[in-house]
């Protein structure tokens, strides 16, 4: 207690409650980390709300926005129409048939001068050669339909008009045209005012809201601990620090106690062997006389 009472230890031990404070701040925040935003509620997303309002060209697309049913304006383009593999229907695979479309009134960048596009999902069939058999949409259109993130590209040889993601930027390329980094899943498709069937081959895809529950990052989760492990390791820096030099004390006191005892000596053996000067003289037996045996006695 001495030891840890020194002004050097104390001024430590308050560095070491202010690191260990600092570690905490910082294990909380990983903690509110863990827990990302929650999709937005159904009540919200399933309000239909023009696409304009929701994404703009170029922009990513976050949390607050994904999942949301949108209108559009504007029209199919022409010969851009693409099948993405790899799509599940009831256990089934097939592939999703996907079309530019033009966004009327959308912001339109700088470079090129043309309406940006967004892919649409018209719908899902169980062979590319189905698809062939849909009629391809063009004119003036509106559609409903909600709205999701892009897919990742994938590096994959595939045959012409096929993808193996729905990757807005490899699109983009393929389309040579600006693209929101986002695409649509339709539901209601209208044509120069007529509302399109789904053809005999070509069935729709049917995306849910998101459920409520909030994702957990257990990335974040492994940090928080961490950094309380170093709250308390701060603390035990300093108490090993303050034994450290206690022990350290405890040896030079044994150390200067033995170079005393080294300086002083061992005491003289002579002089505790001899008698004190007034002491009396030590009296000298006398010896004692034979006894003669009976052989020689008078």
């Amino acid at each position: 207690m001495k030891t840890a009472l020194k002004p050097r230890w104390i001024l430590t031990l308050i560095l070491a409650m202010a690191a260990a404070a600092v570690f905490v701040l910082l294990s909380q925040w990983q903690f509110n980390s863990s827990r990302e935003t929650p999709p937005p509620a159904p009540s919200t997303t399933e309000n239909v709300r023009p696409l304009t309002d929701v994404l703009e060209p170029l922009t990513p697309l976050y949390a607050s926005g994904a999942d949301q049913m949108v209108s559009i304006q504007g029209a199919f383009e022409p010969g851009t129409r693409m099948l993405v593999e790899n799509r599940l229907r009831d256990g089934e695979e097939g592939l999703w048939v996907v079309q530019a479309f033009a966004v009327d009134a959308a912001p339109e960048p700088a470079e090129p001068a043309e309406p940006a596009v967004i892919p649409v999902v018209l719908g899902w069939v169980s062979e590319a050669e189905d698809a062939a058999a849909v009629q391809e949409q063009e004119g003036d259109a509106a559609v409903v339909g909600r709205l999701l993130p892009p897919e990742a590209p994938e590096v994959q040889r595939n045959a012409d008009g096929q993808v193996p993601s729905l990757s807005t930027a490899e699109l983009s390329n393929l389309w040579d045209a600006p693209t929101y980094a986002a695409f649509v899943v339709a539901s209601d498709v209208t044509v120069d005012g007529v509302a399109v069937p789904f053809a005999a081959d070509l069935e729709p895809v049917v995306v849910g809201p998101q459920p409520q529950d909030t994702p957990i990052n257990w990335l974040n989760i492994f940090y928080a601990i961490e950094w309380v492990v170093f709250a308390g390791f701060a603390f035990f820096l300093w108490w090993r620090l303050v034994a450290d030099d206690h022990r350290r004390t405890l040896e030079d006191e044994a150390d200067a106690e033995e170079a005393r005892r080294e300086v002083a000596g061992p005491p003289d053996a002579s002089v505790a062997a001899s008698p004190p000067a007034d002491a009396p003289p030590t009296p000298t037996p006398t010896p004692t006389p034979t006894q003669e045996s009976g052989a020689h006695r008078d």
